[in-house]
């Protein structure tokens, strides 16, 4: 271990409870839900709460429920020391990962020891008024400006760019739910996930609720495209809908091809997921067997109208941070967001599609926006030691146009 790594001691995660009201978690606090997973991060690995230096997480929403540092509130509500504090922050869909990134940043610049990073995200209880989906602060200047689309237009324009058919996302979204039915069925996410309780011990929800087994690429077929009837809307002061937003930006396609469905987009859910993070110095002066080491991060700006094309880019920057190049990554995970991102995602940077998303992903799983960063960091960390394999990289899209991405080294 070098002076400057930033180990990582655990991570583990809710369930992903389905995002409505009906959902095994919707009852749960989003506050609780993270302090389940600080609980569990201090029964499995020992060390002391008042030894954490920051709690530092992510949310994609920072209001009602999630409202008021959610970070800090959680840390209270797990019973933890008062002198431990909390920040909470928001990159949307990178958020939990980004949390990590600061924290490893933190520790690697001997700043910090010991740090807690992850992310929160109970779908099912968003208090937002939501019509249109855009991403710019209702601000008229800023629209005229980048006058961004809904993400799941985002996404149909990238299936019309790149030439991805609906067939071609279907069958993605169908591999993903096999994958994930396969890792279900094998107990491969059990090593992370703990069962989330009531304040009386019972257990609300101790397996992911999304999946969809049995789903094939002809019952999908039989899905009406999610966001054709919304790319007719007009929004802008010129009168333009959506797609004429996509056509005037990109004039090399002649029309928006709406493939995008919710059977081959990320799922709605809520959940919760935390690392513990720690230095060398604290590792060896507690004799701590760290499981993995943050070798790169990286984050990218990306066009705002098309909005999700920040994997690849971010992919690459990080690659470059740690003097690698894609040969050198044993394992991927690309988060799901919709089926064209992981697509354009994979030929851009010409991947095995057998290293990719080995256990499914939000498409079948879910996608709680500001947790599922960290879901995916322990996700392919217990997949790197399943395999008995050594690096693994995790990179998301994100809105406003963004890519976030991380390398991990299993030790």
């Amino acid at each position: 271990m070098q002076r400057n790594d930033a180990l990582i001691l655990d991570v583990v995660r809710t369930p992903r409870g389905r995002g409505r009201p009906d959902g095994g978690l919707h009852g749960c606090h989003p506050q609780e839900l993270l302090a389940q997973c600080l609980r569990a991060l201090i029964s499995r690995t020992s060390v002391a709460p008042a030894d954490v230096e920051d709690v530092i997480v992510g949310n994609g929403i920072l209001s009602g429920d999630h409202g008021d540092d959610i970070a800090r509130l959680s840390v209270l509500l797990a019973g933890w020391p008062e002198t431990v504090p909390g920040m909470t922050l928001n990159r949307f869909c990178g958020s939990g990962q980004q949390a990590i990134t600061v924290a490893a940043a933190g520790i690697a610049s001997g700043a910090q020891d010991v740090v807690v990073a992850g992310g929160v995200e109970s779908m099912s209880r968003w208090d937002v008024t939501v019509g249109v989906p855009t991403i710019d602060g209702r601000n008229p200047d800023l629209r005229r400006r980048y006058p961004t689309v809904p993400q799941g237009i985002s996404a149909d324009l990238i299936a019309s760019l790149e030439g991805f058919t609906r067939d071609d996302v279907d069958g993605f979204a169908a591999e993903s739910q096999r994958r994930a039915a396969k890792a279900i069925t094998e107990g491969r996410f059990d090593r992370s996930l703990i069962a989330i309780t009531d304040g009386d011990g019972a257990v609300l929800l101790d397996r992911d609720e999304h999946p969809r087994p049995g789903t094939t690429k002809g019952t999908l077929a039989k899905l009406r495209p999610a966001f054709a009837e919304m790319g007719l809307l007009g929004v802008d002061g010129e009168g333009r809908t959506f797609d004429e937003i996509c056509l005037d930006r990109y004039p090399q396609i002649d029309r928006v091809n709406h493939v995008h469905h919710a059977g081959n987009s990320s799922g709605v859910v809520d959940g919760a997921a935390a690392a513990l993070l720690a230095s060398p110095t604290y590792v060896q002066a507690h004799r701590l067997s760290p499981r993995a080491r943050i070798r790169a991060s990286a984050v990218v700006g990306s066009e705002p109208i098309i909005m999700l094309t920040g994997p690849g880019p971010a992919a690459q920057r990080c690659l470059a941070k740690a003097g690698m190049t894609v040969a050198d990554v044993d394992l991927w995970e690309i988060n799901e967001a919709f089926a064209a991102v992981v697509l354009k995602t994979i030929g851009d940077l010409d991947l095995d599609p057998e290293k990719v998303n080995v256990n499914g992903g939000a498409i079948a799983l879910g996608h709680p926006i500001g947790a599922t960063g960290a879901m995916l960091v322990g996700t392919v960390l217990d997949e790197l030691e399943r395999k008995d394999l050594e690096i693994g990289l995790v990179t998301i899209c994100t809105g406003g146009g963004m890519g976030t991405a991380t390398i991990i080294e299993r030790i």
